[in-house]
This record gives C-alpha cells, structure tokens and sequence, in this order.
C-alpha cells in the first residue's frame, strides 16, 4: 500500500474562505467533508488541516491506497472540487533505500 500526499490549491486562502463563510456554509461545508470522509474510511492517514501561507495550497490530507488511480477515483468527486478555482494535487511518497518500516 502506498501513501500520497494530498495539496489543495484555491485562489483564495482558506483563512478568507473560512471568514467569509456564513454559519451555514461552514456548516454545509464540514458535512461535505465529513461525508467524504465516511466514503474514503480506511484510505484515510491523516484527514490534515486547512494552512495559512502565502501559497495557493490551502490544505492537505495525506492517504493510502493500491494505486495512484485507487486514490484519484477517491478524490473524483471530493467537496474541494466544487470550489471555484479549486485543483487538488497528488503525490506518491517514495520509499527511501534503508529507511522502510
């Protein structure tokens, strides 16, 4: 099984997401998460957090799977891609020679 790191990259920062959020968009928005969640399970290392930066990545998760393929069909219909201008990224962690376990 291999882990993927997951960036999701917005235009605007989560910190502006999150404070022009009404009470009930945030709401909607956690439930959406907390679904997929559900639906990914086990796939599921670490659900990660939104960051602060100057960057366009505004969150991370990091997950398993058998394939990069098993991880994009998780992904496909994740609630970042229905952000406007959303893009989400993947990628594989290596194996470094001497360092599994």
């Amino acid at each position: 099984m291999s882990k993927f790191l997951v960036l999701y990259r917005s235009p605007v920062s989560a910190r502006e997401q999150l404070a022009s959020a009404s009470p009930e968009q945030a709401e909607a928005g956690m439930k959406a998460w907390q679904s997929w969640a559900e639906k990914a399970g086990p796939a599921i290392v670490d659900l990660g957090a939104p960051l602060d930066g100057k960057s366009d990545v505004t969150g991370f998760s990091i997950l398993q799977g058998d394939s990069r393929a098993s991880v994009d069909e998780l992904l496909a219909d994740h609630p970042h891609r229905h952000m406007p201008g959303a893009e989400i990224d993947v990628l594989e962690f290596m194996a470094l020679p001497g360092m599994e376990g």
